[in-house]
């Protein structure tokens, strides 16, 4: 049986990154070859197929190229004679002998058939990198990652650089969370997103896209930028597929199985799992009061224990389906089914000025959850050509359900809680592609979006009366229309991309309790601009500007009280407006024969940017644990109710500078780090009218720096043991009313290959020494507090994955032009 030998591709690797070390000028002499790889059945592009350049006369001479996502490729060579090959994991490859090259020389376009005697062979090639750093974003490949074995999409998100995911699940962006998340290129309408990450299997997902300043083709939303997170989707052609088994401790288990047959024109795919996950976490808040005179009144400790279960079903299947060479129609349904747990315990512990314990109470908190979503994609793509021509059309419908009853006990009180939300979403899309040229193309697009959201929340009291005040019906409706359009082209070494988005938003926000209706309409246009300029074949400068938009969605507008805690609750502001970004960001990437370094500098500034503040609710707490309201000129003793709620703020201006570094010393060592410093400064107030009919006015201007670094290493060990140790670092941070503390944490994870590479056993620990907490001190005027939180303590998972009719190693060839990110899968514009 013939193998595909990798000759080829090791020396063009390992001699061109040579070349790319050298010191020097380049020579002045070198000319340029061109061209383009496809499949010879269906005449689509095949990226990463190499070409090497072997000059007959100098055969140490070698040079080549990799094709990028077009099929294309470009290679610099000195003149001569030099014989060709072509070559692509799967397929026979090309050989072009003594091709005299004395000029710039276009190869045309070249294709190669299936290789039938390799299809079903073990084939042997370089692993790829979990992390590629591409000039517009970094891709994040999960199927080399351990770390995320047995996980979920936040542990996924966890690993990925300029991410960070808090103790609650939150997803920040360049230590920013006004970002986007959008699956398949569409965005995720959970009402709590969060959650929903958590609930997601890690095994479901190819690879992440890390978007920091996306072009007009995206939507506006997501002033930091944008993360799109893309599914597994079999390519693989006959049957095949994957079975993954895990279990772990705190209790976990899970069992999933990625499957697809594949023919010449159908592609049928599935995706299904089961999983049952154990979070345990715990928390405190010790808080010092102080009477008006600045002298201590008396203390409060709160101590949390949290045990939260969620067993849950997701389920995925479709087909693919290649109508003609140059069509192709790609329509899914998922399925997703959650239900769980939720048992919060938390313990007041009072104490008089001088620290004598006085008493204690406690509130216990259990809780029922329930899920279920349901969506139908649909995806058709026309090529009017293999030279990027092409409409590419885009449909969503979904329907979310989120349920959740709580049974709220304290020494004093019991109270029910119900929230029931119900939300539907639509969305359409198309975006048209023509190429104007060597280099040039324009692009234009229209995309609708609908949505509309019921939430029912309910606080019922011991007798299972409805409590007024503390209940809520909130109707949230949002319809988006936009258009865009972007001109892209190169001349020279630069390259440039300019765009122009328009959106129009109509918001309603309706209290149906109250009757306080709410409509909010504007729209905006959204300029963009990108310019790259190619020193050399090794590097790049890039410079780029956009403009972004992050709406208020969620916890941030249901004023729904969360009563999680009697002394610090948290409620949402359905007046709040979007917050404006113009975005700015200077990068540089290089590239020598072990290293990659790609950093990028970046400023930011933002209007009516959402902020949280704390503010007395003029409710008291007495010590025997109950909650009242002071009459006018009252004075009652015990602890203030504490409110946390969303805000527009006046103005936050940040910058920074951001570096990543992947680095690879040996054939079985890799590294990868990632480095973000920054800066922000926010200005702005919040007045609030307190118990007394006084105006207090909160001067919450507030500037700091940070920092946050991180670094990945993976090395083979004897008898072919993977192991990989990752460590995240953030650095502690002034706010406006306090700060928040630095945080560090450590995961490991081993891995071994058994039958004879069909098969791999893993095991890897979170949080290796149980340090990832959330910390932070709060400085109010008559109070001050230390909290801690960790939403999960430390994880030992163990899963083994097994792999039928097809290796771990294959490349998956591509039979389908590009366009995994849906319907705002970026552009193919080379700059």
């Amino acid at each position: 049986m013939k193998k595909i030998k990798l000759t080829a591709l090791l020396l063009f690797l390992f001699i061109g990154l040579s070349n790319f070390a050298q010191q020097g000028p380049p020579a002045i002499n070198k000319i340029k070859v061109t061209g383009k790889i496809v499949d010879k059945k269906s005449n689509q592009p095949l990226e990463y197929a190499t070409i090497t350049l072997k000059n007959i006369k100098n055969p140490k001479a070698l040079t080549g190229g990799i094709t990028n996502s077009k099929g294309e490729f470009e290679a610099d060579v000195i003149p001569g004679i030099y014989d060709i090959t072509i070559e692509f994991i799967s397929f026979k490859h090309v050989d072009i002998k003594g091709k005299n090259i004395t000029e710039k020389t276009s190869l045309g376009t070249l294709a190669l058939e299936d290789d039938a005697s390799q299809l079903n062979e073990v084939v042997v090639r370089a692993e790829k990198s979990s992390v590629e750093i591409k000039l517009d974003k970094k891709v994040y490949n999960v199927g080399q990652d351990m770390m995320v074995r047995g996980g979920t999409v936040s542990d996924v998100l966890d690993n990925v650089p300029s991410v960070s995911v808090d103790t609650e699940g939150n997803v920040s962006l360049r230590g920013s969370d006004n970002i986007r998340i959008l699956i398949d290129g569409r965005p995720s309408y959970a009402v709590n997103i969060a959650e929903a990450l958590k609930q997601l299997p890690a095994d479901a997902i190819d690879k992440v896209e890390v978007i920091t300043n996306p072009s007009a083709r995206y939507d506006a939303e997501g002033g930091s930028g944008i993360i799109n997170i893309i599914l597994k989707k079999g390519k693989n052609q006959g049957f095949n597929g994957t079975i993954i088994a895990s279990t772990g401790i705190p209790e976990t288990y899970g069992l999933s199985a990625n499957v697809n047959y594949k023919t010449e024109k159908l592609n049928y795919f599935t995706t299904a799992g089961y999983n049952h996950r154990t979070n345990e976490g715990g928390g405190k808040t010790n808080s010092e009061y102080f009477n008006n005179d600045g002298t201590i009144k008396n203390f409060l400790n709160e101590d949390r224990n949290t045990k939260r279960t969620r067993d849950g079903f997701n389920g995925r299947a479709g087909i693919e389906w290649t109508i003609a060479p140059n069509m192709y129609w790609t329509n899914a349904i998922n399925y997703e089914k959650n239900t769980g747990e939720d048992n919060d315990l938390i313990n007041y512990n009072n104490y008089d000025a001088a620290h004598n314990f006085t008493g204690t109470t406690y509130r216990l908190n259990n809780g029922d959850t329930g899920s279920e979503n349901t969506s139908f994609t649909s995806n058709l793509i026309k090529n009017f050509n293999d030279k990027g021509h092409k409409l590419t059309i885009d449909a969503s419908i979904s329907r979310n359900t989120d349920d959740s009853q709580s049974i709220i006990t304290d020494s004093n009180n019991y109270n029910n809680t119900l929230n029931n939300q119900i939300q539907k979403q639509a969305q359409l899309q198309a975006d048209y592609v023509l190429p104007l040229g060597e280099g040039s193309q324009f692009e234009a697009g229209y995309k609708g979006s609908f949505g509309d959201l019921n939430n029912e929340y309910y606080v019922l009291d011991d007798q299972g009366i409805k409590i007024n005040n503390l209940s809520n019906t909130l109707e949230y409706k949002e319809n988006i229309n936009s258009l865009y359009t972007q001109y892209g082209f190169k001349k020279n070494k630069f390259s440039y991309l300019f765009g122009l988005r328009w959106e129009d938003t109509n918001v309603q926000v309706n209290l149906l309790d109250t009757n306080d209706f709410n409509t909010k309409k504007y729209n905006n246009f959204f300029p963009s601009a990108f310019i790259s300029y190619e020193v050399s074949d090794q590097s790049n400068i890039t410079t780029s500007y956009s403009k972004r938009l992050t709406r208020p969605r969620g916890r941030f507008m249901n004023p729904a009280v969360n009563y999680s805690s009697i002394v610090n609750i948290f409620q949402g502001n359905p007046d709040l407006d979007p917050s404006l970004t113009d975005k700015f960001d200077f990068g540089f990437i290089k590239r020598w024969k072990k290293i990659t370094f790609n950093t990028s500098a970046y400023f930011e500034s933002t209007k009516d940017v959402f902020s949280f503040v704390r503010s007395p609710t003029g409710d008291i707490v007495t010590p025997d644990g109950k909650v009242v309201t002071p009459m006018p000129g009252e004075v009652i003793e015990g602890i203030p109710v504490i409110k946390s709620k969303p805000i527009n703020l006046g103005k936050e201006q940040k910058y920074g500078f951001e570096f990543t570094l992947n680095y690879n010393p040996f054939k079985i060592w890799r590294i990868n780090s990632n480095f973000n410093l920054y800066n922000v400064k926010t200005t702005g107030e919040h007045s609030y009218t307190d118990t007394k009919g006084n105006l207090i006015i909160q001067n919450l201007d507030n500037q700091a720096n940070t920092w946050s670094a991180r670094v990945s290493s993976k090395l083979t060990l004897p008898y072919k043991i993977d192991w990989q140790l990752n460590a995240n670092y953030n650095a502690e941070q002034k706010t406006a009313q306090g700060k928040s503390l630095d945080q560090f944490s450590m995961n490991t994870a081993f891995s071994k290959d058994l039958l004879k590479d069909k098969a791999t056993l893993a095991f890897n620990i979170s949080d290796i020494f149980n340090t990832r907490k959330m910390r932070s001190y709060t400085y109010l005027d008559n109070q001050s507090s230390y909290g801690e939180m960790q939403f999960r303590k430390r994880q030992f998972n163990l899963s083994f994955t097994y792999r039928f009719n097809k290796s771990k190693s294959e490349k998956e060839k591509n039979a389908q032009p590009k366009n995994e990110g849906g319907g705002d899968g970026g552009s193919d514009f080379p700059g």
